[in-house]
């Protein structure tokens, strides 16, 4: 716990927000804020430990761990919606350009790789994929998406009248499904990696 005021301080800045901003977030004063994070008051009670993990988009326990916040955190995909970053918003991480080659992310992504026992398509066991969120459709390529109550990966893109087609792994443009109005897109696959055998 010695370390836990360093930590309130560097996710408080990681999120953007000032002493005031979490102060009412959490429901305290600034100055307690300015307390917690000098470690002039060490105890701090389960009730602002949830609110302070709640301000800062983070699990309780990365809140209360040694672990870095700026470590990647690579999330477990299922086929259970929602996507798995949506109860975190803020632990996305920003690639260098030398891992992704020619892909080029203009945004902040987020690390998956399916979670053990599931069947995901694209996405072998151990593979790691990085995901920009979005909600729209941007142009063809992989997504990850929410259709008839299950996430999925799927190669989309736009029909001649512009409906979307969703295609499965080495389907061809006439076996596509066009999609229905329970389409919900959750992010654009920007680079993937494959395990390799050793």
């Amino acid at each position: 716990m010695q370390a836990l005021g360093p930590r309130i301080k560097q996710l408080r800045l990681k999120a953007g927000l000032n002493k005031a901003a979490l102060a009412r977030l959490v429901g305290v004063s600034d100055v307690t804020i300015s307390y917690w994070e000098s470690g002039a008051i060490k105890q701090i009670g389960h009730e602002r430990l949830v609110a302070l993990a709640n301000a800062f988009g983070c699990p309780l326990d990365e809140l209360l761990s040694e672990r870095s916040p700026e470590t990647a955190q690579v999330f477990t995909l299922t086929t259970t919606p929602p996507a798995p970053w949506h109860p975190h918003p803020r632990q996305h991480v920003s690639l260098p350009d030398n891992l992704l080659g020619d892909a080029h992310l203009g945004a902040d992504c987020y690390l998956l790789t399916p979670g053990e026992g599931e069947n995901i398509e694209f996405l072998a066991p151990g593979d790691l994929a990085a995901i920009t969120p979005l909600t729209t459709f941007q142009r063809p390529g992989l997504y990850l998406l929410e259709y008839q109550q299950s996430l999925l990966v799927r190669h989309v893109q736009q029909g001649p009248t512009g409906e979307l087609l969703l295609l499965c792994d080495g389907q061809s443009l006439d076996q596509a499904a066009t999609a229905d109005a329970s389409l919900r897109l959750y992010g654009k696959f920007q680079a993937r990696w494959q395990l390799q055998a050793t």
